[in-house]
């Protein structure tokens, strides 16, 4: 077995001191075998970020591992054996626990492994080293990359030869820049950034689901606007977004949200760095393979935002919000705002984007009933009726007295 990699670093978290973890860890920890929490939990917690996916890497193989976990009365899944492995369920929670693994031989996602006992071979396999960290049950933090001198200065970089990293996997090119939107700072790392431009054209082997997981991913980060502009400056955004990108109104967009006090939204963010007309929706929903939600409010984006502006009167801002519905127009008033030349404290533009916020648009008070008792037969004519008294009641500024609604039936009846 290879050196311990242990450092003086320890780790205080509550996830190792109560529930499942320890519990798990004390199954496999035991009689020979070794296991320890490792990747994104144990960074995580080292950065102070909220930890919501804890791994396992053990000495122990697979079946030893479903039977430990068996007699401990957690259930065993084996939804990864030929890869090592298991995903324990403890008290409705999933934990995947995962065999020591070296590499035999690599082409991109297709590795051949084996199993084996080295943890320093085990990290060296990961793609940065701040993913590369392992913690034991006791706190004791093990590393075997330096990734706790690049957690220290917040720095992104790959695992020995990043031109190797990225060639076993195209997708860590993506990979690269998300997490340095998302836990880096400064410039990203040199070399890192070299070896993606020279394998650039990998990422045309790659699925466009996994690419639009990364991409959503890395638009909602922090720092999403710096990596954005690397990645324009470098020519990957044309490649991944099949268009020129507009980094400037995704700068835009952060902005609004942080003015406002708003969630990052990437697809809002993406609207902005893309979206112009409707077949840039199109295109990006075909070339990410987006869901067609995402896609939906894309184009509803490319429609509206030329028109919408605080120039509107407060009964046509209250009809857009009602015939766009709340999400849709603060979508697109929110790209109109970020393409406007206007400052992000512009009292109108954000009363215009807030809307939905304090108003809610009622529901028309006329059903079909209401027509049929004043002498609307049905068919056309009924329809024709619904209409009309639609937009006289929306002309009227959504009235809901009886009196007033009445005269607005009355009228549609006679017409």
């Amino acid at each position: 077995m290879a050196a311990s990699g242990a450092t003086d670093k320890t780790i205080d978290a509550a996830w190792l001191k109560g529930g499942a973890l320890p519990r798990l860890l004390a199954a496999l920890d035991t009689n020979g075998e070794e296991a320890r929490a490792v990747g994104g939990a144990v960074r995580n917690a080292l950065l102070a970020e909220p930890v919501h996916e804890i791994d396992v890497a053990t000495t122990a193989m697979p079946d030893e591992v479903t039977r430990r976990v068996t007699a401990a009365g957690f259930k065993a899944v084996p939804t990864g054996i030929a890869h090592g492995t298991v995903t324990v369920v403890i008290d409705g929670a999933p934990y995947e626990v995962t065999t020591l693994r070296k590499d035999v031989e690599t082409f991109g996602r297709h590795a051949t492994v084996e199993f084996g006992r080295d943890w320093e071979g085990d990290a060296h396999r990961r793609d940065f080293t701040i993913n590369a960290l392992s913690v034991t049950r006791d706190g004791k933090v093990h590393d075997y990359t330096g990734g706790l001198a690049d957690l220290g200065d917040r720095r992104i970089r790959f695992i020995g030869e990043a031109k190797a990293r990225i060639e076993e996997d195209y997708l860590r090119i993506l990979r690269f820049f998300r997490f340095h939107a998302t836990y880096g700072a400064g410039e990203p790392d040199a070399e890192g950034v070299a070896a993606c431009i020279a394998a650039r054209a990998g990422l045309a082997q790659l699925s466009r689901e996994r690419v639009r997981t990364e991409m959503m991913k890395l638009l909602a980060a922090r720092r999403a606007v710096p990596a954005l502009q690397v990645m324009a400056e470098i020519g990957l955004l044309l490649d991944v977004i099949g268009g020129v990108p507009n980094v400037v109104h995704a700068a835009r967009m952060a902005e609004l949200e942080q003015a406002l006090a708003l969630p990052a939204d990437p697809v809002r963010r993406l609207a902005a760095l893309a979206v112009v007309v409707a077949e840039d929706a199109e295109r990006l929903w075909q070339r990410l393979r987006l869901a067609n939600k995402e896609y939906e409010r894309l184009a509803g984006m490319a429609e509206g935002w030329r028109r919408i502006s605080p120039d509107l009167s407060g009964q046509a801002q209250r009809v857009l919000i009602y015939r766009l519905g709340p999400e849709l127009f603060a979508d697109q008033a929110l790209l109109g705002f970020a393409r406007a030349q206007a400052q992000a404290n512009d009292a109108a533009w954000q009363a215009l984007a807030t809307l939905p916020q304090r108003w809610s648009a009622p529901a028309f008070p006329l059903k079909a009933a209401d027509f049929i008792k004043r002498g609307v037969a049905q068919g056309p004519a009924l329809g024709a009726a619904l209409r009309a008294a639609e937009s006289a009641w929306l002309a009227a500024d959504f009235p809901s007295d009886a009196a007033a609604v009445g005269r607005i039936a009355d009228q549609a009846a006679k017409s």
